[in-house]
């Protein structure tokens, strides 16, 4: 497959690119109001719900670019340009790998990037037994008409049952009726979905699409989907710490809250996944390897985030002494965009695509998640520290440069870039 370079300024996260405007949202009054805010009932049925478009940031208005700003979280989108004389920035990571030759009817062997199959062998996971009866609840910015369609290219290419509005399987929580001008995440909801299908075929879906990618409408999306039955919430999106952005507004007991550690390298601390009791996940470089008794080799990916919060309290699970607020990441997962996953997305793009980044990894632990079935049980990340011996461990790679060498570096227990380690089947989870 053809390969087109761009650049990636970190420097300039803010600017604008091609397909996703990423609105700078003053999160202090955006939090500020929630207490006031209640997410609008919804109706539930064959069909897809509908979620009024009115965003709970009253007071989150699109602001200058210095202001704290919800992301996506992926590495990067195939297509950050249509031509190579245009540079998008803040969305895209060192390359992007284009797969959009190849249309719906492909047969999965032409397929280039990680298949559910390699997802379900790399980690054990007993897909095609377990997860009946468990909802993953998936929370996006925008809404992709293409969705239901695109799900269902994915599910056929690889031989999963079939998850629609019409078999129960999917519901799509829509919160704008069009799609909010530079506001969406088609590519986004297109990995979700896809990890979250690889990871647990037999779960249901539940996406809700909020109006703005604004911190109170994000939140709001988490009450959504937990109303419409979710027993685990992915999020793939990051907001940068501010003390307005409390735990509280992040814990859901019963409901396993799983977040994007995110994609900007060590030092780089986000909300949700620095909430306390949030699952925070990072990414990991994943490569098949003949002849080991996995069949599988992996390492800490360089570009996955990792650190301390100035802001949330270190969980009694946590027991590094490198920092004294709550360490980042808990757990990780294939998302380097070098080992990249197989993609489906018409909406945006025009057929498969590879995909990577902490937005990869995310769906693909609540996946997990779901196929243990103990969400109901879970207080945070305490089942993986508690149970590391049943994960597989990370012992190399680093995301940076740092004085407490454990938390840029993998290594023999836990580190920030891989936390305890990568799922081996479910025991731990």
């Amino acid at each position: 497959m053809p390969i087109r370079k761009y650049q990636h300024y970190e420097s300039r996260l803010w600017t604008l690119g091609q397909g996703e405007l990423l609105l700078s949202a003053r999160i202090s009054q955006g939090i500020a109001v929630l207490a006031a805010f209640t997410l609008p009932a919804c109706s539930t049925g064959a069909t897809s719900s509908q979620l009024p478009g009115t965003s709970g940031g009253t007071g989150a208005a699109a602001t200058t670019s210095s202001e704290r700003t919800p992301q996506s979280s992926r590495a990067f989108a195939a297509n950050c340009s249509s031509t190579a004389a245009v540079v998008e920035v803040g969305n895209c990571t060192n390359f992007e790998l284009a797969g959009t030759a190849l249309g719906p009817t492909a047969a999965a062997a032409q397929i280039p990037g990680l298949h559910p199959a390699d997802i379900q062998s790399a980690y054990r996971l007993p897909s095609t037994t377990a997860g009946s009866g468990q909802t993953i609840g998936i929370v996006v910015a925008g809404s992709d008409p293409n969705l239901a369609s695109d799900l269902a290219v994915y599910r056929t290419a690889f031989g999963l049952p079939a998850c629609t509005t019409a078999n129960g399987c999917l519901t799509q929580v829509i919160g704008v009726n069009t799609v909010a001008p530079g506001v969406n995440w088609a590519h986004e909801v297109s990995i979700d979905v896809d990890m979250a299908s690889a990871a647990c075929p037999l779960c249901k879906l539940v996406v809700v699409e909020v109006p703005t990618n604004q911190a109170a409408d994000l939140i709001a999306g988490v009450n959504g989907a937990i109303k419409h039955g979710a027993t685990v919430v992915s999020n793939s999106y990051a907001i940068p710490e501010s003390p307005k952005e409390l735990s509280s507004y992040w814990s859901h007991p019963g409901v396993p809250m799983v977040a994007a550690a995110g994609d900007h390298g060590y030092g780089t601390v986000n909300w949700p996944a620095a909430a306390t009791n949030s699952i925070a996940v990072g990414a990991t470089t994943l490569v098949a390897s003949a002849g080991t008794a996995r069949g599988w080799s992996e390492t800490a990916w360089a570009g996955t985030a990792s650190g301390c919060s100035t802001i949330a309290a270190k969980p009694a699970w946590q027991t590094d002494k490198g920092c004294s607020m709550r360490t980042v990441a808990d757990v990780a997962v294939v998302g380097d965009p070098q080992t990249p996953v197989a993609v489906y997305d018409s909406f945006m793009d025009n057929g498969w695509i590879q995909m990577g980044g902490t937005s990869v990894s995310t769906p693909i632990v609540a996946g997990a998640i779901a196929l243990a079935g103990n969400g109901a049980k879970l207080i945070g990340a305490s089942s993986l520290y508690a149970n590391a011996n049943g994960l597989f461990g990370v012992a190399s790679g680093s995301n940076g440069t740092c004085t407490q060498s454990y938390l840029c570096t993998a290594g023999g227990g836990y580190n920030g870039p891989a936390g305890v380690g990568t799922p081996n089947g479910i025991a731990a989870l």
